[in-house]
């Protein structure tokens, strides 16, 4: 499977953006999903998952209340809704896979990777 994100772009503090990630092939449904963000000279972190099915999420302690992570199986798509951003949100965003099916924060439990979308929040 191929993830292309898409929807980053320049937006104020305390505003809001959607950014999307689109998979190719016919597995989408057998992955848990997640996202992940890395600022300029830091490393790359966790922000959100999702299980298979969607009925199970987990979130950054930093985004927790501010953006909900949901995924439609029909589109093969994945999407980061993210509200009241702040400055500190600037990065690029990454989604990725987990073949096995995990929603955790640990980076190597992601083996597909997107390109990442720049998601910039000017204060």
């Amino acid at each position: 499977v191929q993830l292309q994100a898409s929807g980053g772009g320049l937006v104020q503090a305390g505003g809001s953006l959607r950014i999307s990630c689109a998979a190719s092939g016919r597995t989408f449904s057998s992955y848990a999903m997640g996202w992940f963000r890395q600022a300029p000279g830091k490393e790359r972190e966790f922000v959100a998952a999702i299980t298979r099915s969607g009925g199970s999420t987990n979130y950054a302690n930093s985004v927790k209340g501010r953006f909900t992570i949901s995924r439609d199986n029909a589109k093969n798509t994945v999407y980061l809704q993210m509200n009241s951003l702040k400055p500190e949100d600037t990065a690029v965003y990454y989604c990725a896979a987990s073949v096995a099916g995990l929603t955790t924060a640990t980076i190597r439990a992601y083996s597909l990777w997107g390109q990442g979308t720049l998601v910039t929040v000017s204060s």
